[in-house]
């Protein structure tokens, strides 16, 4: 069918029916929705930004009988191009449903619309001393449908895990309109198979989710912010044993190159405190029980710690606007590279005894390939996430890049199936990386995922194309 065709039925079909402050039309107001971080981008047919359930369930019934494709679209922050739009597709918006209702404090519960932004959930619990502990860079702008479809993980996965852990109710709306309660925010429910948790990293292509019950923890009693300059990746490893066996608990153990540092302070202007700069940066927020025993056993602990030959610098953040200055070295990488040119991200996971050998071997993979790039490390240390970052030099032109980017991948990725990892630890696949699930699932787990995808949306119009393909290529 034409586009123009297609557009003017799906009106013509929900005339009367939704409002028109709900529809964009023209190129200039969909344009900004048809792409992600990625900097990938695609036109929308329409975009359309519902303000209820009943709404989302007008237009995706209307769109599965016009047999017209659909992207489901959060705060856009991905980083595999999973809100990306690829064939002249509608956008359905969800940043309108932003309301959060009552924080329930006796069963540690929220109940939020999916376009609440992770942060604003933040803010809304914490005035009831409790915490949702989805904690990303990106917590400003992304959107808690977003987080859920995607199984987010974050700076906090080491303490608290990932997004499916903290999640007891859905509400979606399949492709066919049908709205679907899941769970009803139980705690226990042992009545058949949990759909929330097939939901849960399904990134749009079974149902979109409107609504979901939130599970809350309290606020960490006492939360302090340490900084270590050290000298190489094993470096980084000693401190995380000796941080495992700390007095404390480990909220965040984040690490990340000298290369990323220089980045942030070049591109964003900030500055590390540190006297001393080394090959990697660890950053670890920590939390301590009531008392004062816990503070001397910290500072006993620091001061072996700075005494010990593969510390070159640290530093204990003093005050609340220092914690902010040292975490927004490492929440300003992202956004740093970006700025610094062309990036291509890997997102992997690998068992934490592992992290040391396989980061050393992707390195020397990549700089014995003569790339026309650099390569930027950071990531997760303590829950097994190295993100690496393959930023093209100015030298090289955007053709020759590609080409290396995909001489490289081609690499890593059987590097990545060598320590026993996974191609994406929390950033989901997308379109960036489909060509590599195949070789982290077997043949039967794929043939699953599509019987899966058929039924929830037999017509295979949700956002098509992510993933998997719907024919095998093997």
């Amino acid at each position: 069918m034409d586009l123009n065709l297609k557009r003017q039925k799906l009106l013509d079909a929900l005339q009367g029916k939704i409002p028109q402050d709900v529809i964009l039309l023209s190129l200039e107001d969909c344009a900004p929705y048809g792409g992600d971080w990625t900097r990938l981008t695609g036109k929308p047919l329409l975009v359309f930004l519902p303000k209820t359930t009943e709404q989302v369930s007008l237009i995706l019934k209307s769109c599965n009988q016009l047999k017209i494709p659909v992207v489901p679209s959060g705060g856009r922050t991905g980083l595999s191009g999973g809100a990306v739009v690829t064939q002249s597709e509608v956008v359905l918006s969800l940043s309108r449903m932003n309301q959060m209702s009552p924080v329930d404090v006796l069963g540690r519960t929220v109940r939020v619309q999916a376009g609440a932004i992770t942060e604003s959930v933040h803010e809304h619990c914490a005035r009831e001393g409790l915490l949702w502990p989805i904690d990303l860079a990106s917590k400003g702008t992304c959107e808690v449908g977003g987080n859920l479809s995607t199984n987010a993980g974050g700076v906090r996965v080491i303490r608290y895990g990932m997004v499916r852990r903290w999640v007891s109710g859905l509400q979606i709306v399949t492709m066919n309109g049908d709205v679907i309660e899941l769970n009803r925010g139980l705690e226990k429910n042992n009545t058949g198979y949990d759909l929330i948790q097939l939901m849960v990293g399904s990134e749009g292509t079974l149902a979109v989710i409107t609504e979901a019950t939130l599970k809350l923890a309290r606020l960490p009693h006492k939360e302090h912010v340490l900084f270590f300059a050290v000298p190489d990746l094993e470096s980084v490893s000693e401190l995380f044993s000796r941080a495992r066996r700390g007095p404390f608990e480990i909220l965040a153990f984040e690490f990340f190159s000298q290369r990323c540092l220089k980045a942030v302070e070049t591109k964003l202007h900030r500055k590390s405190k540190l006297s001393k700069s080394g090959e990697f940066y660890v950053l670890m927020e920590i939390e301590l029980g009531p008392g004062s025993e816990p503070e001397a056993l910290l500072e006993d602990w620091l001061s072996q710690v700075l005494e010990a030959d593969f510390i070159l610098d640290g530093l204990l953040a003093q005050s609340s606007a220092e914690k902010k200055e040292v975490w927004g070295l490492r929440e300003g990488i992202t956004e740093s590279i970006a700025l610094t040119n062309e990036v291509r991200k890997y997102d992997t996971s690998v068992a934490v005894t592992n992290i040391v050998g396989f980061v050393n071997e992707a390195s020397r993979l990549f700089h014995s390939m003569n790339l026309g790039a650099e390569l930027y490390l950071f990531g997760h240390f303590g829950d097994g996430s190295p993100h690496l970052n393959v930023v093209r030099r100015d030298t090289v032109d955007h053709k020759t890049y590609v080409e290396d980017c995909d001489r490289f991948e081609k690499e890593l990725y059987p590097l990545i199936k060598k320590w026993g990892g996974s191609a994406s630890s929390e950033h989901g696949v997308g379109l960036l990386k489909k060509s590599w699930v195949e070789m982290s699932r077997t043949s039967e787990e794929m043939a699953l995922f599509r019987a899966i995808k058929t039924a929830f949306d037999p017509n295979h119009l949700l956002n098509p194309g992510k993933i998997f393909n719907l024919l095998s290529t093997g």
